[in-house]
């Protein structure tokens, strides 16, 4: 079955046409990003007059129409339920709801399944009838993870699509501007409103080369993020081109898009080649190939771009993969990069536990069968070297259509004869839906995973695991070797003989010889007419709660707002709203507002949900605090850090602050996402104009707002911190809001703003 289908041809039936106009008014030949992104601007009955100018990169708010929607069952709980007052009886574009994230890992597939089913049928059922009443796909728990699915069905060169999770990005491995946002963005153009971006800035990476040995796509991106840092890409997409990125799999690209969120980047993107090609044919979308085929040149950047690409991208990196060598990333964040030649050195001086205990592969950045087959190669050296693993063994194959076929070919089999726990098809462990034996004593130890994020507490809960970020290939090797120091090209290990063999390179195959197999890939469609479907919310639920509209602001000044935190260092979104346990009450914004912000340092004291009540004078939990505050109607500000919320695109870190009374966050810069989410919300998002200010603050300021009665774009505003001696700081405070975004703030929130103009 190939999914909208008529839809992909309309895309291709504009897409020249488009192209060229848009290159005759930038006045110069095109990357593939700009030619998507001028290829989707909104409103296509006027698009001519749209194309009137060319957009500045990283400063023109730009309206966009994206070709579909995926939402993962964790934020479409409050997606779906923000949607379902917007008063609309059918979503405007092909949407599709992806049960992947409430699935705990523990005893393995068949009894993880049954029990998430069990423990989360309300949220299931309720996110099975809203997908039914308004037009939604939907993938049922098992039937895999949310950027596999997407690649095997809905991804498509040249198109653009949003997703409610930050990994949306895996999409451009198929060629596509795929983008992370959160529920609030998504909800607009469910409506069918447009989506509003600042036009990205581009990054160029030219791969050269091709990879053998023990060099994989996710090195790729592991260098590249050693490189470019958490925040580099920030408000720019890149684009990967060159001989060494034709030489890469579907997947592969995948890979290494999909970490593109891991260095703050809007999206990556690959022009479309022969290995995408392949890729459609082998899942079952011949159609969708001879399309692109038809306008192929279109579907990559103009050949002048890539023999000059220093004329057309803001920063180009060049990666020569035929020298580049296996990395090994963390501990506590992607972007510290170790090449495995180095780990020996490098871990001995940071003191990092050599052990391995735990080898994770899978998470919806490598969970592909190409993955597997290279990883399983290294596990049937293990079982035919007569290797017993010294660490445990965990795989969570991407889909069900992967589960499937792997299992027909014996790779299943291979990875159970030497240990290995095959849990769910699903997210598991890598969004801490895992439950770790031992993981509660909270001891000093050593993970290894192929997953995307490896923040402190992120996979288990215990702030002392130290994981590490490697290729799947490289997990494996050294899950079995049981040692963090252990380099695959150049040591041997002991077998149960005790003879010293050494592992050779592993292989794999692209795409299954065979050809993919499934029985049943988990779909259920809508139904056609949904009017006569009842969605239920029951109001004694813990699980979901309707939504209440947050009140729209007042036209004064905000004073006497209390400091509720001052946060110190990494604060991402699993530190504002955690995940694992949590993840329960998604649909329940009251209850998941009990975890706001216990995951960030106190600057003040250095301890995590520990703030000081400014009533009573004694230190509590964030919550707790906020909720006093709330009660006696006190509006409050939280302080942050640099890149404030990177990490997952979950609105809930938004949502929560907006509901329990804060009104403003002030930091030094903040990730793209999460400052989008802020504003959706009706927040203020601001940053120091001077970064140095952030150390004035102390621990009992009162704060009020001087001048946000003048709240205009380009202006900044200016807030007084009155000290508890009785000085005063005046502070300049920066933002990004457009008008459109002021409207939001001044009507509470997108969604208010929405619902006004729905009801005229």
């Amino acid at each position: 079955m190939i999914f909208d289908i008529e839809m992909i041809k309309k895309v291709y039936a504009q897409f020249p046409e488009r192209v060229d106009k848009a290159r005759q008014v930038v006045g110069r030949p095109l990357t593939l990003a700009e030619k998507i992104l001028y290829t989707h601007l909104w409103d296509g009955t006027r698009w001519r007059e749209l194309v009137a100018r060319a957009f500045v990169r990283g400063k023109d708010y730009v309206n966009f129409a994206p070709d579909r929607i995926a939402c993962q069952d964790a934020t479409a709980q409050m997606a779906l339920l923000q949607f379902m007052q917007a008063g609309k009886s059918k979503v405007a574009v092909p949407t599709t709801v992806h049960c992947d994230h409430l699935i705990q890992a523990k005893e393995g597939a068949a009894t993880d399944l049954k029990v998430a089913t069990e423990q989360s049928k309300e949220v299931f059922d309720f996110l099975s009838s809203v997908s039914n009443k308004y037009g939604i796909g939907f993938w049922k728990p098992g039937a895999g993870i949310i950027h596999q699915i997407v690649l095997e069905n809905y991804a498509f060169p040249g198109g653009m699509m949003i997703g409610t999770d930050s990994h949306t990005v895996n999409a451009g491995g198929l060629g596509m501007l795929a983008i992370g946002v959160g529920g609030a963005d998504a909800v607009d153009v469910m409506a069918g409103m447009p989506w509003e971006l600042k036009f990205p800035k581009l990054i160029g990476v030219k791969l050269t080369g091709k990879l053998s040995g023990w060099t994989a796509p996710k090195d790729v991106i592991l260098k590249v993020a050693d490189i470019l840092t958490v925040k580099g890409g920030t408000g720019a997409i890149v684009e990967y081109f060159g001989e060494g990125a034709k030489s890469l799999s579907c997947t592969g690209k995948g890979t290494i898009c999909n970490m593109g969120a891991e260095i703050g980047a809007t999206t990556s993107t690959f022009g479309y080649d022969e290995a995408m090609r392949r890729y459609l044919l082998a899942t079952g979308r011949e159609e969708v190939a001879l399309a692109a085929d038809a306008i192929a040149p279109y579907l990559t950047a103009d050949p002048e771009v890539y023999a000059d690409p220093e004329k057309f991208f803001d920063q180009l990196i060049e990666i020569d993969l035929s020298t580049l060598e296996p990395y090994i990333n963390g501990p506590f964040t992607p972007d510290r990069g170790t090449p495995v030649s180095k780990m020996k050195e490098v871990a001995r001086e940071n003191d990092w536990p050599l052990e391995v205990q735990w080898g994770l592969i899978g998470s919806c950045t490598n969970s592909s069968y190409e993955d597997l087959t290279r990883a399983v190669s290294v596990v049937k050296q293990a079982l035919e070297k007569r290797i017993t693993p010294k660490a445990s063994f965990g795989i969570n194959p991407g889909s069900e259509q992967i589960h499937y076929t792997t299992e027909r070919d014996g790779i299943i089999d291979a990875f159970e004869q030497l240990g290995t726990r095959v849990f769910t098809n699903a997210c598991g462990p890598c969004i801490g839906q895992w439950d770790r034996e031992g993981a509660e004593k909270q001891e000093k130890n050593t993970i290894v995973h192929s997953f995307n994020r490896n923040f402190s507490k992120r996979a288990d809960g215990n702030p002392n695991t130290h994981a590490f970020v490697a290729s799947p290939e490289i997990v494996a090797a050294l899950a079995i070797a049981g040692r963090l120091d252990f380099n695959p090209i150049t040591d041997t290990l002991l077998n149960d003989q005790g003879e010293a063999v050494k592992l050779t390179p592993p292989y794999g195959e692209e795409l299954p010889s065979k050809g993919f197999a499934v029985d049943d890939p988990g779909y259920q469609a809508p139904a056609e007419d949904g009017s006569n479907i009842e969605v239920v919310v029951s109001p004694t639920s813990n699980r979901l709660q309707l939504l209440t509209p947050f009140a729209p602001w007042d036209g004064k000044n905000i004073i006497g707002a209390k400091l509720l935190i001052k946060a110190q260092g990494k604060c991402t979104t699993d530190h504002i709203s955690m995940a694992g346990a949590w993840l329960r009450f998604r649909g329940h914004l009251d209850n998941i507002s009990n975890n706001m912000l216990i995951g960030a340092v106190n600057a003040f004291n250095g301890k995590t949900n520990s703030v000081k009540n400014q009533l009573t004078g004694e230190y509590d939990e964030v919550p707790k605090v906020q909720r006093a505050y709330k009660a006696a109607g006190i509006p409050s500000i939280v302080v942050g850090d640099h890149n404030y919320g990177e990490g997952s695109s979950r609105e809930h870190a938004a949502m929560e602050p907006r509901h329990l009374g804060v009104r403003a966050v002030l930091v030094k810069s903040f990730a793209r996402i999460h400052e989008t989410n802020l504003k959706k919300q009706g927040m203020l998002a601001l940053t120091f104009a001077n970064e140095a200010d952030y150390d004035k603050i102390q621990e009992d300021d009162v704060i009020n707002f001087l001048d946000l009665t003048s709240f205009a774009p380009g202006t900044p505003l200016h807030l007084e911190f009155v000290h508890k001696d009785g000085s005063k700081d005046v502070i300049t405070c920066n933002h990004t809001y457009n008008a459109q975004q002021i409207g939001w703030f001044k009507a509470g929130s997108a969604l208010n703003q929405l619902k006004e103009k729905s009801e005229r």
